[in-house]
């Protein structure tokens, strides 16, 4: 399966808010990436993702056909040395190996463009899959935080995955 990460466009807006609108996407995520998902929040999301000169939030297709979506997010201040990454996979997708390759990419395009030395993900506890993405490709378990997010109506634990250049 050919997996690849490529800027938003205005035509994946109805397969976004399909592919989002499921509790077990937004369950993983912040609460940034709200629940339910309409087709209004996918093109508000896409024109955002198009006002940056500089794409680093990717549309994930894979064999051509839009299935999730991930990005690169740099820090500053004294965090400026690390970038976190985020990433989602449609449930139609799950267990076909997209996500891992999506993050793969997803890490080499940190080392290409950033100047970093610390490249990490934050896993919500229940999201065993995304931890099993992450360890496949390296990360390291630096942290487990107890009941620290708060998802839901609930306490949930936080996972900080990370690999060091």
């Amino acid at each position: 399966m050919k997996v690849l990460l490529r800027p938003w466009g205005n035509s994946d807006a109805e397969q976004l808010a399909t592919l989002a609108n499921n509790p077990k996407i937004g369950g993983n995520l912040t609460n940034r990436f709200p629940y339910p998902y309409t087709l209004s929040d996918a093109n508000g999301f896409i024109a955002m993702t198009q006002s940056s000169d500089f794409v680093h939030i990717f549309a994930v297709e894979a064999d051509g056909q839009l299935v999730g979506g991930a990005g690169v997010h740099p820090k500053d201040d004294i965090d400026c040395k690390n970038l976190e990454i985020g990433y989602w996979i449609g449930e139609p997708f799950w267990g076909r190996g997209i996500a891992t390759d999506a993050v793969r990419l997803l890490v080499e395009f940190g080392w290409k463009n950033y100047d970093v030395t610390r490249i990490y993900a934050r896993v919500f506890g229940p999201n065993i899959g995304s931890m099993r993405v992450v360890e496949k490709l390296g990360f390291q378990l630096e942290a487990h935080l107890k009941q620290t997010l708060f998802k839901n109506n609930a306490f949930l634990d936080e996972h900080i995955y990370a690999l060091r250049r």
